[in-house]
């Protein structure tokens, strides 16, 4: 008896929308660990990429906090960097023709110490041809003014987003913090105020001892954990906001494989952002892409977003 062959996988349809950002593929690289794409640029081409959510932009360049500012931690690491970068307007003379040049969406992470900053790094960045969309970092735990001050409650989360919203056209999304009391209430406060998106989830808070000299392994002593170590809690807070909310979200924390992906967008992320992989393997986000393409075709899926959404939760 001769056996028929198998039919290959289907092809998978992988482009998604966000707001007005439109790209090939689910996944992008997460603010502050992949730089601007240049320096990956010589591993492989960065247009493979969904998109690059670019290092966090402020108003005026920032040296970040002294060192010592990273630390490896059991399936993890500490980063206590404090938002170090060239500022907007070197970002948009010396950072942005890269990203134009090569044809890969940039988002741009912005940053400020206060409501009128966020504004008026709005304002400059609206318009602009190259960029896709604006996030909004309403949850860096790393800096003493700003951040995560915003982002702890749902009144500071209205403040930022509505300012924001008021400078510009872009694509908005919200950068959450899993260190608020309920992630869903601020959440929701942004969607109010006019976010057409979410990311989660940004770091969590924590420090590493040198049990030796008995001191801090950060200058800063505390730092923001990510990598695998917290995908089950991305997983968690994706999963609350989604269904709290009807808008798309961008799943973080801890996506090494094309499959952790997959799991993302099976509790409702619509797109996902590779971050703490790329320091461990310069074509972590590649291989990401790629392994979820595979995965897309084993599941004989026509498009990627057929997997949003689609966990089963008992009662279902």
């Amino acid at each position: 008896m001769v056996r028929k062959k198998a039919p290959p996988p289907k092809k998978c349809d992988m482009s998604v929308v966000i707001g007005r950002l439109k790209m090939a593929n689910p996944v992008m690289v997460a603010s502050g660990c992949f730089g601007y794409g240049e320096e990956v640029n010589r591993f492989y081409p960065v247009n493979r990429l969904g998109a690059i959510m670019v290092k966090g932009t402020t108003l005026e360049p920032r040296p970040g906090n002294p060192p010592p500012r990273m630390a490896e931690t059991p399936s993890g690491m500490l980063n206590a960097i404090g938002l170090q970068n060239v500022g907007v307007d070197a970002f948009l003379k010396v950072k942005l023709p890269f990203l134009r040049r090569v044809g890969v969406p940039c988002v741009v992470n912005i940053n400020g110490r206060t409501v009128d900053e966020y504004a008026e790094l709005a304002r400059r960045l609206d318009g602009v041809p190259g960029i896709g969309a604006l996030e909004v970092n309403i949850s860096c735990p790393n800096v003493k003014e700003g951040g995560i001050e915003f982002g702890s409650s749902p009144e500071g989360a209205t403040r930022v987003v509505e300012a924001v919203r008021k400078a510009t056209r872009h694509t908005l999304i919200t950068k959450l913090s899993p260190n608020s009391a309920d992630v869903r209430v601020v959440a929701r406060a942004c969607v109010n105020a006019g976010s057409d998106a979410l990311s989660a989830i940004n770091t969590l808070v924590g420090i590493a001892v040198d049990a030796k000299t008995r001191r801090p392994v950060l200058r800063n002593v505390t730092g923001g954990l990510s990598g695998p170590a917290v995908k089950p809690v991305g997983l968690r807070v994706v999963w609350q906001v989604s269904q709290a909310l009807k808008v798309p979200v961008v799943g973080m924390g801890g996506i090494v494989t094309g499959e952790d992906a997959a799991e993302y967008l099976i509790a409702g992320a619509s797109a996902v952002a590779v971050g703490t992989a790329n320091y461990l393997e310069p074509t972590a986000a590649l291989k990401v892409v790629e392994g979820l393409e595979e995965f897309c075709r084993e599941e004989g899926l026509g498009r990627v977003g057929d997997l949003v959404g689609t966990l089963k939760t008992p009662g279902k």
